[in-house]
């Protein structure tokens, strides 16, 4: 019995292995594809938010994968500190519910940032978070920064730091 199991399972490969070689492929010379890739390797991307530490605002420098669009960092700004950043003491004034963000740029360098709660119940610290998070990320720095929310405005203001 053990002699007709092992010769079923030679003709089974023997048959796999006619199969796969007739596929068709024909062998052919080195295909010449031009010039390995050079140049210089694509910045790694930063993202920089402004995190409460001790009362005081402190830059916090995280990697980033892709470009990101300002209202996206000012979502993560609003999202908290990682676990981490948890870790070594960091928090934030800005409430999640503040977001979602509009950016709009403004006249001689100046951007506004709409928030989707009142400006006015926002801490002094939040409206520093989001005017220096905002400066760090726009991709020419702002004169200033002007926050709004609910028709409601915080003076315009630079990143004090």
């Amino acid at each position: 019995m053990r002699t007709g199991l092992a010769r079923r399972m030679l003709a089974a490969g023997l048959v796999s292995l006619v199969a796969v070689a007739g596929c068709g492929v024909r062998p052919s010379d080195v295909i010449p594809a031009g010039d390995p890739p050079s140049g210089a390797v694509a910045p790694t991307m930063k993202i920089t938010l402004y995190l409460v530490k001790n009362g005081r605002l402190s830059a916090v420098t995280r990697p980033g994968g892709r470009p990101m669009f300002l209202t996206d960092t000012l979502a993560l700004l609003a999202a908290g500190p990682t676990a981490m950043e948890q870790a070594d003491g960091f928090t934030t004034d800005v409430p999640p519910e503040a977001g979602p963000f509009e950016v709009a740029a403004k006249p001689s360098g100046h951007l506004e940032v709409t928030l989707s709660t009142p400006a006015s119940e926002l801490s002094t610290l939040a409206v520093q978070q989001i005017v220096c998070t905002t400066a760090a990320t726009a991709p020419e720095s702002p004169a200033q920064v002007t926050v709004v929310g609910a028709g409601q405005g915080v003076s315009p203001r630079d990143c004090p730091g």
